[in-house]
C-alpha cells in the first residue's frame, strides 16, 4: 500500500487524524448555520498542526502536520441531514480509540472504525477524492431528494500532508456492525468473470467472497413480498443515481448473520462499547440496513433494535431465519477516464459482456438483474398465510429468544 511506503505509524497517522478532525469540527461550530451555496462545495480549509503546538492548535507527539477539511459546510449539512449533531460527531472519532481493520479488499486502503460502530474511515487515493469533490453538488441534491438509500453517506473528506505526503480520508457510514455476527460476508458486482475469492482470501478467519462462491453456497435470499420490492426500489433508484454519474464497478457488500448458527455463535459481542450497543441517543438516521429500504420510517423504528442493529429479516430456500446487512461501496471510480482502456483489453482476451468493467447502464442493469434475481427473491409467507409485515413480525418475534439470551451473554 502506500502508506506502508510513506512510513507513517498507525498509531501516528491514528493521532493525527483524531487531532485534525477535532480542530476542523470544533473550529466549524462557531460558522453561523446557512444554506449551501455552490462556492461551497469547492472550499478546501488548511490548518498547520506543529507538534509544539500553536495559539490556535494543542501540542501533540506526532511529526508537525497540515490538516485539510474539504468543503466543511456542505459536510455539516450532510452530517445535519443524517441527525449527527457535531458532538456526537467529535465523541464517536476523537474521544475514542479508532480501531484499525484487518484490510477487506484490494485497494490497499487502509479501514479505521469508530468504536461504536457508527463511522468507517477509508484513505483513498488521489483520483478518487478529485472524483468525490466533483460529485458533490449532484450528491448534495440526490441526498435532499431521497435521504433513504443504499449508497455511501460521506460525512467528510480531509487530507494529512506531512513530510511531502499526501494522506486522503473520507468518513463513511459502517455497513457491518461488528457486534454482530457476519456468518457469510460478500462482495458482488453481478459479474461472474474471475469472480471467485481467492485461496488466500478462504484462509481468512473472516473471507469475503465473490458472486460465483455466493451462487455456490446459497440458492438465493428469501423476503416477503413488501421487504423485497422495498429492497429492490431502493436498488434502482441508486443504480440510476450511479448511472447518471457515469459511475460503475461498484459493489454491493452483503453480510449475512444466521440467527439458527447463533446460540452456537454469540459473534464479537462487547466489542462495539462496552456492551456491544452503540451510546444511546448516538444511532445515525437511515443508517441501518432496514431503514434504508423503509418506505416510511415508522416501519423501521419498529423493527430497529439495538440487538438487531437494523439487520433485515430473511430465509434461506431451507428456511434458516438470517439477518441481512447491506450496502453500496466502492462508487468513487469515474469510469470514462479510469476504465475504458482497461475495459477495451479485457474485451479482447475475454467476451466483453462478463467483464466486471463495463459501460455505466450496461453495468447498472446487468447489477440490477443479478440481485433481483440470483441473490434477494421474493417468497410468500408460509406461516398460516401471512404475508408482508405479518411475516417480518412473526420472524422478529421468533429471533426474541436468541436476541434476549446473547443481551445477555453480552452484559456479562
Amino acid at each position: 500500500s502506500y502508506f506502508a511506503a510513506c512510513k507513517t505509524t498507525s498509531s501516528a497517522l491514528k493521532g493525527a487524524i483524531q487531532l485534525g478532525i477535532g480542530y476542523t469540527v470544533g473550529n466549524l461550530t462557531s460558522k453561523p448555520d446557512r444554506d449551501v451555496l455552490m462556492q461551497d462545495f469547492y472550499v478546501v480549509e488548511s490548518v498547520f498542526l506543529p507538534s509544539e503546538g500553536s495559539n490556535l492548535t494543542p501540542a501533540h507527539h506526532y511529526p508537525d502536520f497540515r490538516f485539510k477539511t474539504y468543503a466543511p459546510l456542505a459536510f455539516r449539512y450532510f452530517r445535519d441531514l443524517f441527525g449527527i449533531k457535531p458532538d456526537d460527531y467529535l465523541y464517536s472519532l476523537v474521544n475514542e480509540p479508532l480501531i484499525e481493520l484487518v484490510n477487506p479488499g484490494a485497494s490497499g486502503s487502509l479501514f479505521y472504525l469508530t468504536s461504536d460502530d457508527e463511522f468507517i474511515i477509508k484513505t483513498v487515493q488521489h483520483k478518487e477524492a478529485k472524483f468525490l469533490q466533483r460529485l458533490l453538488p449532484g450528491y448534495y441534491m440526490n441526498l435532499n431528494q431521497n435521504p433513504r438509500t443504499l449508497l455511501p453517506k460521506f460525512y467528510g473528506l480531509y487530507c494529512i500532508q506531512s513530510g511531502g505526503i499526501n494522506i486522503r480520508l473520507v468518513v463513511m457510514n459502517n455497513v457491518l456492525p461488528r457486534s454482530v455476527k457476519m456468518h457469510y460476508k460478500y462482495d458482488l458486482k453481478g459479474s461472474t468473470y474471475k469472480r471467485r475469492a481467492s485461496r488466500k482470501e478462504r484462509e481468512k478467519a473472516c473471507p469475503t467472497y465473490k458472486d460465483l462462491d455466493f451462487q455456490d453456497m446459497h440458492n438465493g435470499l428469501y423476503f416477503d413480498a413488501e421487504t423485497y420490492n422495498n429492497l429492490m426500489k431502493t436498488l434502482q433508484r441508486d443504480c440510476r443515481v450511479l448511472e447518471s454519474f457515469k459511475i460503475m464497478d461498484y459493489s454491493l457488500l452483503l453480510g449475512v448473520h444466521v440467527l439458527d448458527q447463533s446460540h452456537r455463535d454469540l459473534g464479537d459481542s462487547g466489542q462495539a462499547g462496552g456492551d456491544g450497543r452503540r451510546p444511546v441517543g448516538q444511532r445515525v438516521l437511515y443508517s441501518t440496513a432496514m431503514e434504508s429500504i423503509q418506505g416510511d420510517g415508522r416501519a423501521a423504528e419498529a423493527l430497529t433494535t439495538d440487538d438487531t442493529m437494523g439487520g433485515i429479516p430473511a430465509r434461506t430456500h431451507k428456511d434458516e431465519k438470517l439477518f441481512i446487512f447491506l450496502g453500496i461501496i466502492d462508487i468513487l471510480q469515474s469510469y470514462r477516464f479510469i476504465k475504458k482502456l482497461e475495459h477495451s483489453w479485457k474485451a479482447l482476451v475475454y467476451d466483453g459482456d462478463s467483464v466486471s468493467v463495463h459501460r455505466p447502464g450496461f453495468y447498472a442493469s446487468r447489477f440490477l438483474k443479478f440481485m433481483s434475481t440470483q441473490v434477494f427473491r421474493k417468497t410468500q409467507c408460509k406461516l398460516g398465510g401471512g404475508t408482508g409485515k405479518q411475516c417480518v413480525t412473526w420472524c422478529m418475534h421468533n429471533a426474541a429468544g436468541f436476541l434476549k439470551e446473547r443481551s445477555i451473554v453480552s452484559l456479562n
